[in-house]
């Protein structure tokens, strides 16, 4: 039987039943990030009537479907099963009602006049004030006022459905139930006034409402303290005439009420002294309360909204403050750029500027490869071109498509093959070093190809002997294609603009693994290279910082390297850097704390690097969220207005870039495109990279498909080969 079963099933997927792929855990969590943050930016903007809100007012209409007795009645309606009754408050007796609320300056404000007097009213609120301050209708409720229900966004209800109506209703019940644990039957519609105002537009939802068990409250007395009249004012229009009941209209939200909270406080007592009473409206009726307890599953729904919108405003709140922080770390380092870079081309460029004595003597040239057989020729080729006497040596790190055999079947002099098993690359740099000739060691990577210049534009800075190490300019070879471009903007602004900066601040953080050069004497005491961390370059210069060795940037030392074409495979290498960045970064923390060069390096080096390679990138996307949520949510055209200088200020410092670089300006045209895309993808890759690292993943290696289109240079620059007809190749990684 268990066989029959395991035949089925594997007839099942030969039948194309197999299990469907899963989608990447990469993939799955950032993709949950972006919809929750979505869903709560959109629970805001409803929540602040910045979605579904209708603002529309209709005029007055006829009045002759009204009944008279409605007319002239008083200003509590009742049309529950069927009534039709209007009420009024006993003489003597004052309703305060509150409309628009709670506020979160101007109502405990109310509350405290109330309280102070001893007197008794009923707030009014709306759904979203009320989800967004429920511990001020919690206070009212606690305080002996009542609550009823005006809305949920304030809509003018003679426009809309009965669907709408329903929806209004709940939504402004489910916030105070949330909020206080209570149902109310009391409903003030919004731009209500006197019953005698009501007309054949606001009748019928008047009916409607009643049919849903709420009863309506107008008003007999305006204050108009929306108006802002003045102190007395207010207090005459709210004093009924000749000792006669009222319902009172004031507001504590909407703008400043700090008129009404004066007017309050001296109207209290003074019809307190005539005789009046303050209470709530089902006191001055005398009957039984309006609101009711609620439990069980209601509660805990109206419960889960609230905790819901507060965190929509606490997020929002941490969004804006995490924009804020974005926005001077772009703006600042923006700045820092164009300062020091411009400050950096100045001083290099001087003709007298000389690091030291000319460097001449020979170097040793290490080219780690696991797998080039596409691009190890022309890397070789390369570098028998160069005009500085070297020595190269090329560490097989197991390779499987003969790429050793390339290099030994080219006979060229002062060429060595050294063959290892696979071990990764810090340890066939550091086989390399254990076998070169000369104190200097260039390193460059196997899908590189070097200048005739590089090596001795690179190497000169060592006539300096405080430095250590020399970064040099790593350019983008096969900028053809719509991701090589990118790139080559990223290359050129990003990388190239940033190392000026570090060189000027003498915090060079990462001497790239395409293009860069050490002293072995500065090496070798620090260990050489390490395979504590997925980026060796990043983790060896931070070691030569804190052993009090310079590292600066030779921009004259271009070396021309494949960057990946396919998604996938950016997205492999963004991973690894990325994530061995946090990873350097945590293994020389203890730098902050030390004294010296070390010290020296921790409180300057680290944080800068920590700030603009780590959290910068991380925020930089919440740009783009406030950009949707300015456009959808408004005020649409101050958010293009500011996105725009953002992409004018960086068009400004790449503009500056490619003219340092000397580079086409043309390549810039894909910048908005790239500001908009690009940076989502690597948002997305240093998210998974923070991910990793807080559950104490691991990271492998992980090796990227090459196509060797990046040849040797002529005439001093990279000239891409022409792609084959077919080149399966130049796919993405399945």
């Amino acid at each position: 039987m268990a066989s029959r079963s395991r035949r089925h099933r594997a007839a099942h997927r030969a039948r194309g039943g197999a299990r469907r792929p899963r989608l990447p855990l990469r993939l799955l969590l950032p993709l949950v990030v972006l919809v929750s943050l979505a869903a709560m930016l959109m629970l805001r903007g409803y929540v602040h009537s910045e979605i579904l809100a209708d603002h529309r007012v209709r005029p007055p209409a006829p009045t002759d479907q009204v009944p008279r007795k409605i007319l002239e009645g008083g200003p509590v309606i009742d049309t529950r099963g069927g009534r039709t009754e209007g009420l009024s408050v006993p003489d003597h007796s004052l309703v305060l009602t509150f409309d628009d609320g709670p506020d979160p300056v101007w109502t405990p404000r109310v509350l405290d006049v109330l309280k102070k007097h001893d007197a008794h009213a009923v707030f009014f609120v709306t759904g979203t004030m009320a989800s967004r301050y429920p511990d001020l209708v919690r206070r009212m409720v606690d305080e002996g006022h009542e609550v009823g229900l005006h809305t949920f966004n304030h809509p003018d209800l003679s426009y809309q459905s009965t669907k709408r109506i329903d929806w209004e209703l709940s939504q402004n019940q489910l916030a105070i139930t949330g909020a206080a644990g209570i149902r109310t039957s009391l409903f003030r519609p919004p731009y209500s006034s006197y019953a005698d105002a009501m007309d054949n537009k606001s009748w019928p939802v008047t009916e409607y409402i009643g049919s849903r068990g709420y009863i309506t409250v107008v008003n007999d007395t305006d204050s108009e303290d929306w108006k802002k009249p003045g102190v007395d004012e207010i207090i005459r229009r709210a004093t009924p005439r000749d000792g006669k009941g009222a319902i009172v209209l004031m507001h504590d939200s909407g703008g400043d009420r700090g008129q009404t909270v004066r007017a309050l406080d001296r109207f209290l007592p003074d019809l307190k002294e005539k005789g009046y009473r303050f209470d709530n409206l089902t006191e001055a009726l005398d009957v039984p309360s309006a609101m009711t307890r609620v439990g069980g599953a209601e509660l805990w729904k109206g419960k889960a909204w609230i905790f819901l919108v507060q965190a929509s405003e606490k997020l929002t709140g941490a969004l804006v403050v995490g924009l804020a922080v974005i926005g001077t770390l772009v703006i600042s380092r923006f700045v820092l750029m164009l300062l020091l870079s411009g400050f950096h081309a100045r001083r290099v460029r001087r003709r007298n500027f000389r690091w030291g004595p000319a460097v001449t003597e020979p170097v040793s040239v290490l080219v780690p490869a696991y797998n080039e057989a596409k691009c190890i020729e022309n890397t070789v080729r390369s570098l028998m071109d160069s005009d500085h006497p070297i020595e190269v040596i090329v560490i097989d790190d197991g390779s499987s498509d003969g790429t050793a055999r390339i290099v030994e079947a080219m006979g060229l002099p002062n060429v060595r093959v050294v063959r290892q098993l696979n071990a990764g690359k810090p340890a066939a740099l550091n086989r390399g070093l254990a076998n070169a000739r000369y104190d200097i060691v260039v390193m460059m990577d196997g899908d590189t190809v070097f200048e005739p210049s590089t090596v001795r534009e690179l190497v000169q800075p060592f006539g300096d002997p405080g430095v250590g190490a020399v970064a040099g300019n790593a350019k983008v070879g096969n900028k053809d294609s719509l991701i090589g471009a990118w790139q080559h903007i990223e290359y050129v602004m990003g990388f190239n603009l940033d190392r000026r900066m570090y060189d000027v601040l003498g915090c060079m953080p990462t001497i790239p693994g395409a293009v860069g050069a050490f002293r072995r004497s500065a090496l070798e005491p620090i260990g050489g290279m390490s395979d504590d961390t997925l980026a060796e370059d990043t983790d060896v210069t931070m070691a030569l910082h804190r052993a009090g060795w310079r590292v600066v940037y030779a921009e004259n030392a271009r070396a021309w390297t494949e960057a990946p074409e396919s998604v996938q495979q950016l997205w492999s290498q963004r991973y690894r850097w990325s994530y061995g960045t946090m990873q350097a970064i945590w293994k020389h923390r203890r730098a902050v704390i030390e004294r010296g060069p070390s010290g020296r390096f921790g409180r300057i080096g680290l944080p800068f690097v920590s700030l603009f390679m780590v959290l910068a990138p991380l925020l930089a996307p919440l740009i783009d969220v406030f950009l949707l949520y300015g456009i959808v949510f408004g005020p649409t055209q101050k958010t293009i207005l500011a996105w725009l200088g953002v992409l004018a200020l960086q068009a400004v410092c790449a503009a500056y870039a490619f003219r340092l670089d000397r580079e086409r300006m043309t390549h810039l045209i894909s910048l908005p495109l790239q500001q908009i895309l690009y940076r989502q993808l690597m948002y997305v890759v240093l998210l998974q990279s923070w991910i990793t690292a807080l559950t104490g993943g691991r990271l492998r290696w992980q090796k990227l498909r090459r196509t060797g289109v990046v040849e040797a240079p002529g005439g001093g620059g990279a000239v891409p080969r022409q792609r084959a007809r077919g080149d399966d190749d130049r796919r993405p990684v399945a």
